[in-house]
């Protein structure tokens, strides 16, 4: 999305989409620094168009404190838009010392300041008690000779407090004026040009690197006819920020406290000078407003340093160690990168937004990857267990040991020696043998224990994800209910039974091999009599994709399993549906992964007493059930964290329950009625 201008007037954002089919609405939202909702409005793309625009009007108080801006219910880099000072509109109060002249525009000294300041600043004007009643940025004193009893001690502690004070000279400073300047003046003033001087008007010195105005052009038509003179000091060079051509200060500051003291030595009028209708002056009193805002507007010779930069769901978060400081010179057209990800930059008190969508013009839709592209999430590396290789090793050395003990006392003949040490070499040699059970085995083992069962894929990472994940809820489920499953098993569907599990998890890849017609009937059979199959298709972060979409390559591959069985109409759990209250009451189902849907069978009842046996999701809940040996958790979970992760368990102990006892929790509807009957 395309960044906001900054100029005045409403902010208007422009939003983007890939496709321009159908018409669409979205919600933005600006929120401040505590995720406060400052202002929402709606974006309606109308069909056919890829851009549609929202505007907001704020207040300037919010406007100053609002720091970012979000689309809602779409989480990424690409749909936050971050600012900082340079779309915040800083109030600046106005006071001039001026009488009868105000009556006269072209003559006011206020006229060019607030034409000059409006466009990009808040003009107050008022007197010092009002002006500084409310929060102000900028506070402009035009030819105002002194500040005295209360208002003098209000102005000071406002500067000490952060303010800046800008003062222009005009006659009655020059004749009168207080020692609130940074520099101490000489009486009257410098006359430059006239009928009775040898002078002439005089042109503006370029500006030094180390100022605020550094870079500024200066207009050739600007001159100076009159100015106050500083009397020479040892520091009058230091707070010097502008100077005539002949080197005579024209604008001098002073730090006074966390503000600024700054004075123009000539008019904010054109009566000392063409200052005041040039170009030049909108762009000094525009850095000088900005410089009330902490922001660093020296020369742009320095480097900005990533402070927070936007991770891929659009949260900010610490710098990744790869990132790489930006320069202030041309940092508005900076683009996003490896080395400079988008988020705020900044150095010496100074932060500028970089977004991901400056430089975007238009978007493209990716079409879908190739079925043989395998995608994989970020996760933990796989384990490999080491145990048997090292219990076979320690026997090997213990039977070598013993054997090489016998030989050197003599006790064992040499023959007999070697062949005890080929035997245990040969037990080393050969891997450890998983115990192959036969198909009786296999159902006793099935139906002596309650368990959870699995589908194997074929790939061993997901396989092994699969049963950590189960182990996981088969630990949860035993802690909080009366289920104590016992370890979870593995089905080949081409050669095992299905029959004997109340539930089986079935991860979908990719690259999964369709079922034979075999096992497809099998399939068919467990779900007509009454066994629940959870499908993921671990697709949800691979971006938007539905079941009827087959965007997604799980997805994708689910519908060609289940191509050839007879699959009932499905549809999203209804907020009644028994999964919402088996165990938890929930309204979300989320896995590793939120924001997926869940799609059950649509039905009255009649098929398996109203139970759905096929359940259909694509939030990866086998990673975020999966606990290693110490219980601790494997993978990560997105973007919810922790509490993402318990919700994630209570839809498992939903899940197990709704297994184990089908639609007892609707059947509670009917209690009261039943109870009432039985008492008459």
């Amino acid at each position: 999305r395309p960044v906001p201008d900054a100029g005045p007037g409403p902010l208007i954002a422009r939003v983007l989409r890939a496709s321009g089919v159908g018409e669409e609405t979205v919600w933005l939202k600006i929120s401040g620094e505590d995720g406060a909702i400052f202002d929402r409005a709606a974006a309606v793309f109308r069909p056919g168009e890829r851009i549609a625009e929202a505007e907001f009007t704020l207040p300037v108080e919010l406007r100053n404190r609002m720091t970012r801006m979000d689309i809602e219910g779409r989480r990424g880099a690409a749909s936050v838009v971050l600012f900082d000072e340079r779309w915040r509109r800083r109030p600046v109060g106005l006071l001039s010392g001026e009488g009868i002249e105000a009556d006269q525009p072209l003559l006011s000294e206020l006229y060019y300041l607030e034409r000059a300041l409006d466009p990009l600043s808040e003009v107050r004007k008022g007197d010092i008690v009002s002006l500084l009643s409310r929060p102000l940025a900028v506070l402009v004193l035009a030819d105002v000779a002194r500040l005295i009893g209360n208002d003098r001690g209000l102005v000071e502690d406002w500067i000490e407090a952060g303010g800046v004070l800008v003062r222009f000279a005009g006659p009655r400073l020059a004749k009168d004026g207080d020692d609130l300047v940074p520099v101490t003046l000489r009486g009257g003033g410098r006359v430059l040009g006239g009928a009775l001087s040898w002078s002439a008007p005089a042109r503006l010195a370029p500006f030094a690197n180390d100022t605020p105005f550094a870079g500024l052009v200066i207009p050739p038509d600007v001159h100076v006819r009159r100015q106050v003179l500083a009397e020479p000091s040892l520091d009058l060079a230091d707070k010097t920020w502008v100077r005539l051509v002949d080197g005579t200060p024209l604008v001098t500051a002073e730090r006074r406290g966390r503000g600024w003291l700054v004075l123009i030595h000539t008019t904010a009028s054109t009566a000392w000078s063409d200052l005041a209708i040039s170009g030049l002056f909108v762009e000094m009193l525009q850095r000088l407003v900005q410089l009330s805002q902490g922001v660093s507007v020296g020369g742009d010779d320095h480097m900005l340093a990533p402070l927070s930069t936007l991770d891929g769901f659009g949260r900010l978060v610490a710098p990744p160690p790869a990132s790489r400081p930006l320069a202030a010179v041309g940092f508005e057209d900076s683009l996003v990168g490896p080395r400079h990800p988008p988020g705020y930059y900044g150095a010496e008190g100074e932060r500028r937004a970089l977004n991901l969508t400056v430089g975007v013009a238009e978007i493209e839709l990716m079409e879908s990857l190739p079925d043989d592209v395998e995608r994989r999430a970020y996760g933990e590396a796989g384990e490999t267990a080491l145990k048997p290789w090292l219990l076979a090793a320690a026997l090997l050395l213990a039977l070598i040991d013993m054997m090489a003990g016998l030989a050197l006392r003599g006790l064992l003949p040499a023959r007999s020696a070697r062949s005890a040490v080929g035997l245990g070499l040969l037990l080393l040699a050969a891997p450890p043998a998983a115990a192959q059970a036969d198909g009786d085995d296999f159902a006793l083992k099935a139906t002596l224990e309650t368990r959870l069962a699995y589908v194997l894929t074929g790939d061993a990472r997901v396989d092994s994800i699969s049963r950590s994940g189960l182990d996981g809820l088969g630990y949860v489920l035993s802690t909080r209910t009366s289920i104590e499953p016992a370890a979870p098993m593995a089905i080949d569907i081409e050669r095992d039974e299905m029959i004997f599990f109340p539930l089986i998890y079935w991860p979908i890849i990719p690259s999964q091999a369709p079922l034979s017609p075999a096992a497809a009937a099998k399939v068919d059979q467990y779900l007509k009599t009454g066994g629940i199959i959870l499908f993921d298709t671990r697709d949800q972060n691979a971006g938007p994709a539905s079941l009827s979409s087959g965007m997604a390559p799980g997805a994708r591959r689910l519908r060609e399993l289940l191509k050839d069985m007879a699959i009932p109409p499905l549809m999203p759990v209804p907020p009644d549906h028994v999964l919402t209250k088996a165990f938890y009451l929930m309204d979300e189902f989320p896995g590793r992964w939120r924001g997926g849907v869940l799609w059950v069978e649509r039905h009255e009842g009649g098929i398996n007493d109203g139970v759905s046996s096929l359940i259909i999701g694509s939030n990866d809940w086998a990673a975020a059930w999966a606990l290693d040996d110490r219980r601790r958790p494997l993978f990560a979970v997105v973007p919810g964290g922790e509490r993402q992760r318990e919700l994630a368990f209570r839809f498992g102990v939903n899940l197990a329950m709704y297994a184990m006892t089908g639609n007892y929790k609707a059947d509670q509807v009917h209690l009261p009625a039943i109870l009432e009957r039985l008492g008459q």
